[in-house]
């Protein structure tokens, strides 16, 4: 017998000896969030605090009632940390807390294997509107709309690293507010920090790809472990 499990159950035979109840197991993070959107498939996006620019990204589906684990990463946070996303302040390089949805994929790599999330091509004519005074501001914009200035625009291609692949995260996206901030991604690493996206190396963001089902409704959850910016408050 290894020595773990005897003394795991060494534990339970002297708590039972002393009439205490065993200890409970831990339950899988989702399960202590106060929302998860409802659906079966949730990434968790976690820092140690709101000064940290690293952390770990995992991602988890619902069976059977009961949230598992189906993989980790180690994961990049903006550059500046994070801020409560109803306060983060455009151009800051904080990446936003909250709860969030997937609206879709993109890349300039084509999908990876087992993809069935909606996954869009970019080309050179492709970019994503961080433009203010633009009707496309927060948008995917292609070709480029004349309202939105090139100098207030991401050229997606031009970022040939970090969007191989990416997931759009829902961050003020159905009903933008000017000023709050725009292009906030799930992507692949790139040399550092990120401008307020989340980030993965290469081989998990082909894996979150193959893994989610647009069906199961996944979203995204990012916090710190605790604090008023904890991820279960989201």
């Amino acid at each position: 017998m290894r020595p773990t499990l005897a003394a795991a159950l060494a534990l339970v035979t002297s708590a039972a000896l002393l009439g205490m109840a065993p200890p409970a197991p831990e339950e899988p993070l989702p399960a202590t969030l106060a929302d998860t959107g409802g659906g079966d498939q949730l990434i968790t996006a976690v820092a140690p605090e709101t000064g940290s620019t690293t952390g770990a990204v995992t991602w988890w589906d619902r069976r059977d009632g009961d949230w598992v684990e189906s993989g980790t990463a180690p994961a990049r946070f903006g550059a500046n940390g994070l801020v409560e996303g109803g306060a983060r302040k455009q151009g800051t390089n904080t990446t936003p807390t909250g709860l969030y949805d997937l609206p879709y994929a993109f890349g300039i790599e084509p999908a990876p294997p087992g993809t069935t999330y909606t996954y869009r091509p970019v080309g050179q004519e492709s970019w994503w509107c961080q433009d203010n005074d633009s009707a496309d501001y927060n948008r995917w914009s292609e070709p480029r709309a004349a309202d939105c200035r090139a100098g207030h625009a991401e050229h997606l291609v031009s970022y040939g690293t970090q969007y191989a692949h990416a997931l759009v995260i829902g961050f003020n996206y159905r009903t933008p507010v000017r000023g709050r901030g725009a292009g906030i991604f799930l992507h692949v690493n790139g040399s550092g920090a990120t401008a307020g996206c989340v980030s993965v190396p290469a081989d998990a963001m082909r894996a979150i790809l193959a893994w989610a089902r647009p069906e199961a409704r996944p979203h995204i959850a990012v916090g710190t472990q605790d604090g008023t910016t904890a991820i279960t408050r989201y």
